[in-house]
């Protein structure tokens, strides 16, 4: 996740709570959703995009373009792709399940786990939970887009991670601030694996996939670059570094590629092992509404702490406490009686977003094949604050 999508994030956020005692959703109207993903689609040139909406009024599911830049299949809720940072939710499961059992403590030291962290004994596994451990973003490494661009399928090890990481001096003291960083979740795979001996593909699969039936999700072994058919093809502009640093597109490219004389980059045969716990998943639409019902709904934890993780968002600045708020691997916001847990994904040739109302049980998923619009916007993201408008009838921020 980028700074472009947290500022998406934030026009949710900037929605404050306020009295009510039931949803505010509007009935379905089948007709006027799938126009308004066909007319943001078009509008931000995506080469596919998939919506799947779940509403105790039934569930649906929007298409849009094609798996293949130019191609003949349409996407479907059954459709891989990278589900990037989405990833985090299940990455910070998995943490909370070991708490809940005892196996780690939340204030534990990742100098327990970990080695050579820097300030690793005063950060504490909550710290990275809530992007609150001041270590530098590894994926802000020019050197990471650089390898990216050069040679998209290329492993990288978690020591190789963590060294781009280390290389740089923390932004700030552990808790003094909220940051969204990947090394923190990078971190939290590791402190998994330490825990459970096995890799965390395996732990991932035993512990949620298989038990959810999620048949579609996995995390890849680190030397696959596949992913399983039918997949999506994903797409950027500009190339790889596009989607880990906020770098505006120059209006020279801009202007070829809405004249059609400059195609995307196709990044889908990328190697996600960059992105491990932090965001190296692969699933679909249908298999992340499951997850975002199961997480958001109590089936996952004991009550005590299901409690605990609905709780865990806090406000990212603390002179805006009903502004962004960020938890245990799961942002919030709440306007008049609803109350949306979400989480987004962005990286080379994806991005997506999959929320949970649990007042309104609505659930909503998101994926688009091309990162960021030509002019600087999350796809995804922004296809989804369209989307909520047709959902409620006080949408967040109105």
């Amino acid at each position: 996740m980028t700074n472009q999508l947290l500022a998406v994030l934030c026009v949710l956020a900037g929605a404050a709570a306020g009295p009510g005692a039931a949803s505010n959703l509007k009935p379905v109207d089948p007709a006027a959703l799938q126009r308004a993903v066909e007319e943001q689609a078009a509008e931000m040139m995506l080469p596919g995009a998939m919506v799947v909406l779940r509403t105790p009024g039934g569930d649906f599911a929007f298409g849009y373009g094609a798996t293949e830049r130019g191609g003949a299949t349409p996407p479907d809720a059954g459709t891989h792709f990278r589900i990037a940072s989405n990833t985090k939710t299940i990455t910070a499961a998995v943490t909370i399940l070991l708490a809940q059992e005892g196996r780690l403590l939340l204030d534990d030291p990742v100098s327990r786990y970990v080695a050579g962290v820097p300030d690793g004994d005063a950060i504490t596994i909550e710290n990275l939970l809530k992007m609150r451990s001041g270590l530098y973003n590894f994926t802000d490494a020019p050197e990471l887009g650089a390898s990216l661009e050069a040679d998209p399928t290329r492993v990288w090890t978690p020591e190789e991670l963590l060294a781009l990481a280390f290389a740089e001096p923390p932004n700030f003291a552990p808790d003094a601030e909220f940051e969204y960083s990947n090394t923190n979740y990078l971190l939290l795979g590791l402190v998994i694996e330490e825990i459970e001996g096995r890799p965390l593909a395996d732990v991932f699969h035993a512990r949620l996939f298989e038990p959810l039936g999620m048949a579609d999700t996995l995390l890849p072994e680190p030397a696959s670059n596949a992913i399983p058919a039918p997949f999506a093809r994903g797409y950027i502009y500009g190339g790889p570094e596009s989607a880990l640093v906020d770098t505006p597109y120059p209006p020279a490219l801009q202007a070829e590629a809405r004249a059609g004389t400059l195609a995307p980059e196709d990044e889908t045969d990328q190697n996600p092992s960059y992105a491990g716990g932090a965001g190296g998943a692969i699933s679909t639409a249908d298999d992340l509404a499951a997850w975002m019902d199961a997480l958001v709904g109590g089936e996952l934890f004991d009550p005590e702490w299901h409690r605990l993780w609905l709780d865990s968002p806090e406000a990212q600045d603390p002179a805006a406490p009903e502004g962004q708020k960020y938890g245990y691997g799961i942002s919030k916001v709440a306007w008049g009686p609803n109350r949306l847990y979400f989480h987004g994904g962005e990286m080379p040739g994806y991005n997506s977003f999959m929320g949970h109302d649990p007042v309104s049980d609505m659930t909503l998923v998101i994926w688009t094949t091309l990162t960021v619009s030509l002019d600087g916007r999350p796809t995804a993201n922004t296809m989804m604050l369209r989307l909520l408008e047709e959902i409620y009838v006080e949408p967040p921020g109105r």
